[in-house]
């Protein structure tokens, strides 16, 4: 009784009347680049299957994953992935009577995490070899703080917070949730060094060099790319692999595992421990004759 009480109460208004209306509702609320990705494997999908996703069956499901032989395994995890959330979430809004991608296996994909962790060496190196005082500071950000290129870039000055000798920023990031970071002294000095006295609160922490505006993450990887090479790292090193670098170097030192989820805006704790797991301290081995 219950159950149907909850399915009329979404009947007409709240429940979608059109593939597109779904694939919308689907991606409310998502990220920019979130939207962008899974809009074009829907698409993708849509296409191949040539029916109403209302006609979709396991067998059309199990056919274009097959058909995703020759992409990258993780590129076929996400895809098959976020048609499998597609349909899921139809079938909860009742426009679609089936959860037909409930019953498809994704395929498995092997964690690349450890091989994107850089030694504390290779980083500080890239820091300091970075000859522009703001690309010195962005680098430094990146690790110290554990944050998105995305939060990195939308960061202003309204959102950096002194604290006695130090201070905080304060990031909206994934989910549209805010988190504040707190950040070492030297740091603060070093972001505080790029501030003018015509600098407004509304400005951006980083600006772009090619005209008004916050700096892009495309910049941004660019900078990285360049301070990698400087140091002598031939690895596609990107902002992301400084997160990593945060959280694995930071477990290492001993910080609390719930610390650095909070720090860097983990949903999961399991998230987190994937670090502990992609650098081992220690193993079995170690009690073994050899």
């Amino acid at each position: 009784m219950i159950r149907n009480v909850i399915i009329l109460s979404m009947t007409p208004a709240l429940r979608p009347s059109s593939d597109d209306q779904l694939v919308e509702v689907w991606l409310h609320g998502r990220s920019f680049h979130t939207q962008r990705a899974y809009r074009a494997d829907i698409e993708r999908f849509r296409s191949g299957a040539g029916k109403p996703l209302p006609l979709v069956t396991l067998a059309d499901l199990q056919q274009f994953a097959d058909s995703l032989e020759a992409l990258a395994p993780a590129s076929r995890y996400r895809t098959l992935s976020a048609v499998k959330s597609l349909v899921a979430f139809g079938h909860r809004t009742g426009y679609l009577s089936f959860d037909v991608g409930h019953a498809l296996r994704l395929p498995p994909v092997r964690s690349r995490l450890a091989e994107r962790i850089l030694s504390e060496a290779d980083l500080h190196r890239m820091l300091g070899l970075e000859p522009q005082t703001r690309n010195r500071a962005i680098l430094t950000l990146l690790y110290a703080s554990g944050v998105r290129v995305s939060e990195l870039c939308g960061l202003c000055w309204r959102d950096l917070q002194p604290s006695g000798d130090a201070g905080q920023i304060a990031v909206f990031g994934k989910g549209g949730v805010t988190r504040a970071i707190r950040l070492p002294a030297s740091v603060w000095r070093m972001l505080a060094g790029l501030r003018t006295a015509e600098t407004g609160a509304s400005d951006p922490v980083f600006w772009s060099r090619k005209g008004k505006g916050s700096l892009r993450p495309l910049a941004v990887l660019r900078v990285v790319r360049k301070a990698a090479g400087r140091a002598g790292i031939d690895l596609p090193v990107s902002p992301h692999w400084f997160r990593h670098a945060h959280a694995s170097h930071a477990l290492d030192r001993g910080a609390p595992i719930h610390l650095v989820q909070a720090t860097l805006g983990h949903a999961s704790i399991t998230t987190t421990g994937r670090y502990l797991h992609a650098r081992p301290n220690d193993s079995s081995s170690r009690f073994l004759p050899l």
